[in-house]
């Protein structure tokens, strides 16, 4: 997202002296992507960032394809998930690929034993349920019932939450995630045809520097690894940093949908993308007005990606026996469209009040064991009449 911010305290030039009150330095990181082509921060630490006292056991945490090779379409009930106390162990992937790990958590308690970076893949987190603040060395953001929060790679963070009930929706990407390039001018900045805008994001802020010694336990996640790594230093000590590398939140409820006089797209949905995968808002809106128009989507195949919905609330118009926390994969290579009925009940309709968000891959996904003990086992059979 290249947008330019900056919090707390730091030096007039980058790459100068920058002392503390009794006259010793900060310590600069440049924190940075795609090598030192893509978007960066400049941090000013309190204490060097380098210094691990201890390097202990790794953990196993690549998912495991229980089917590799699907080929019909599926309906996973994702609040059945059963909630687990701790954050990082309650994610778990139900379909993935080589550029993408979708996933589901059910934390019960605030992540505060530990700090957590992954250094492999951005992240994405959904809030379906619950509301806290996401804590960083770059800052707060409070978040609520509806909001993303984009975490970039190699961000160390924490997760705290305001209550017991919480639902997430988890993408984990290889690849940068960044809005829409179509929204945006040759400058970055987004244009008036976008559903959003800079002002809706929820951007870093009360910017706090722990100075303080001591160990403190980070899980670091590369290569399908959990490594636990021992630092000497608090790793929330920065004092300042200002660039475009950072953590933001964007609410799906300021998503502003497009309409037609026919019906419009799934692209006019769009959120976020990558080169691999892109991510959409289904929002409430007014349905197409020409005078003869179908609201319901027409058929469609899906012969480039794998499309997956996530079911936030109200009554998705296309679609039946669905409930929140729903998720329909619809596989590429075989068509699908609006349930039995939906198609011609649509007719004359004015709006609807669906909230859903959509993944679509452009690689086949796998799915997990912890996918098949959520499938309905029958959604593929849903079109008969």
């Amino acid at each position: 997202m290249p947008l330019y911010h900056k919090l707390g305290k730091i030096p007039h030039k980058r790459h100068t002296t920058f002392r503390k009150a009794d006259g010793s330095l900060h310590y600069e990181q440049l924190f940075g992507t795609i090598g030192f082509d893509g978007m960066s921060s400049l941090l000013y630490h309190l204490h060097r960032p380098t210094q691990v006292k201890e390097v202990l056991d790794a953990l196993d945490v690549s998912p495991r394809a229980a089917v590799s090779h699907n080929m019909h379409s599926r309906l996973l009930k994702g609040l059945e998930l059963t909630p687990t106390d701790d954050y990082l162990d309650s994610r778990k992937v139900v379909l993935f690929n080589s550029d993408v790990h979708v996933g589901l958590a059910a934390p019960r308690k605030s992540q505060t034993e530990y700090f957590y970076k992954n250094a492999d893949a951005d992240e994405l987190l959904f809030v379906h349920q619950g509301s806290g603040v996401l804590k960083t060395f770059m800052g707060q953001i409070p978040f609520e019932y509806g909001d993303y929060l984009l975490i970039p790679r190699g961000m160390i963070y924490q997760i705290h939450f305001d209550g017991p009930e919480n639902r997430l929706l988890v993408v984990e990407s290889y690849h940068p995630i960044y809005t829409p390039k179509r929204y945006r001018n040759w400058f970055g900045q987004h244009l008036e045809h976008s559903p959003f805008c800079e002002r809706d994001f929820k951007l870093p802020r009360d910017l706090e520097a722990w100075d303080e010694k001591g160990d403190f336990l980070i899980k670091v996640k590369k290569q399908g690894k959990l490594h636990h790594l021992v630092y000497a230093t608090h790793p929330f000590d920065v004092v300042g940093w200002d660039g475009y590398n950072y953590p933001y939140g964007f609410s799906i409820h300021d998503f502003e949908p497009i309409t037609g006089r026919v019906h419009q797209p799934p692209p006019v949905h769009q959120t976020f993308e990558t080169s691999a995968f892109v991510v959409c808002s289904f929002v409430p809106r007014l349905y197409d007005y020409h005078p003869e128009a179908i609201p319901a989507p027409y058929n469609h195949s899906n012969i480039d990606s794998d499309e997956v919905l996530y079911y936030v609330d109200g009554d998705f118009m296309s679609r039946k026996g669905i409930d929140k926390g729903y998720i329909s994969l619809h596989p590429a290579g075989i068509p699908h469209g609006p349930h039995p009925g939906t198609y011609e009940g649509s007719i004359g309709k004015k709006g609807t009040a669906e909230l859903a968000v959509m993944v679509d891959t452009f690689k086949p996904l796998m799915l997990t064991q912890a996918a098949l003990d959520l499938d309905d086992g029958k959604y593929y059979k849903s079109w008969l009449e």
